[in-house]
């Protein structure tokens, strides 16, 4: 039996423990919050994180418990739309309900460890790290300066009653801000994110919901009838943070999956996708190779794609959040709406 201390008790060190064979690995995970979370936005499920639940025999129940996003637009403040998206059918799960699918998933035999780990366990066997951006793995395997960065944005998000109307879904981009609304399972999933100079260690909820309130008073209807319902005990609050890039995401025994390997802005909506890719792939691996191949192999599978989806979504941030050029942004937005119009006008005209 090889021994395996999983840190963190989330997205990642759950699928990763659901994945590991239980005949052939001992597994410990750490997690210091007493219980699974009840508060959190819908997840988008791209194809990638479909195939990975389906892997773990999860993917039926996330269709039955999510909600599926069709189609919705970029649009002004206003509300009025510059380029209509579709949804392709993705499936929206809340994280609340992702986590108790993927801890459902874990075999009787993982160990569960309440507490804070403070510094890497003892060099015995394999090492993950599963603890977010402010990785206490990656910083003690990769040194400082791999800590995590902060950004000048805040991201204030939850899940208000009611469904949204399919005139009001999508993301509205305003000068510096962005605004998102979609159905969610049993309600509307909101967020929003713009510059703030609250925390950055820790924001007040409360308190960043009325200036959310405030940011957003010139918005349309819709983005201030979504904020009207929403209270602190549930919406979530927090500075967004990223992780440097990495060149490789393993190191003697230590290895690292999602947001401590790769944690990117919320922009492109894949970080709990490639979260589940990596637990996934890795696992996988671990189960059919020796370890150090089974690391060979997990970063050529997984580092490249992933930093350049880091990198995309980063600069999807600094386009959606301009302060500047924002009138010639949404000029091409809109230019662009009218191109993809017209040709699935003429595409849906018989010949």
């Amino acid at each position: 039996m090889e021994k395996v201390d999983i840190i963190g008790g989330g997205i990642a060190g759950l699928a990763l423990a659901a994945v590991l064979d239980p005949a052939r690995f001992d597994v410990t995970i750490h997690e210091q919050r007493p219980e699974l979370p009840t508060v959190g936005t819908t997840l988008a499920m791209w194809p990638g994180a479909r195939k990975a639940l389906a892997e773990l025999g999860l993917l039926e129940a996330i269709k039955a418990a999510g909600a599926v996003l069709e189609s919705g637009a970029l649009r002004e403040p206003s509300g009025h739309p510059m380029l209509a998206m579709e949804g392709g059918g993705l499936v929206g799960v809340t994280r609340p309900t992702l986590l108790r699918l993927l801890d459902s998933a874990v075999p009787s035999s993982v160990r569960r460890e309440r507490h804070r780990v403070a510094d890497l366990p003892p060099a015995a066997g394999l090492v993950v790290g599963a603890d977010g951006v402010h990785s206490v793995v990656r910083r003690a395997a990769w040194g400082a300066k791999s800590s995590a960065r902060p950004t000048p944005f805040i991201a204030v998000r939850g899940v208000v009653p009611g469904r949204p109307s399919t005139q009001d879904v999508g993301e509205y981009w305003g000068r510096g801000d962005i605004f998102g609304v979609a159905p969610a399972e049993g309600g509307t999933n909101w967020y929003a994110s713009f510059r703030s100079d609250l925390g950055p260690e820790r924001v007040d909820v409360a308190e960043a919901l009325e200036v959310t309130r405030q940011h957003y008073s010139s918005h349309s209807t819709a983005v201030q009838g979504v904020l009207a319902l929403a209270t602190p005990d549930i919406s979530l609050a927090q500075r967004i943070w990223t992780a440097p890039p990495l060149s490789g995401y393993a190191r003697g025994n230590v290895v690292l999956l999602g947001d401590a390997a790769h944690a990117m802005t919320p922009n492109l909506g894949r970080g709990a996708c490639e979260t589940l890719v990596d637990a996934v792939t890795l696992g996988s691996l671990l189960n059919v190779l020796p370890r150090e191949e089974a690391l060979r192999e997990y970063n050529k599978a997984r580092v490249l794609k992933t930093q350049r989806l880091r990198l995309a979504s980063s600069l999807m941030g600094r386009v959606a959040l301009a302060q500047t050029m924002q009138p010639v942004r949404d000029g091409l937005l809109k230019q662009v709406g009218k191109l993809v119009s017209s040709r699935r006008g003429r595409a849906k005209t018989p010949e």
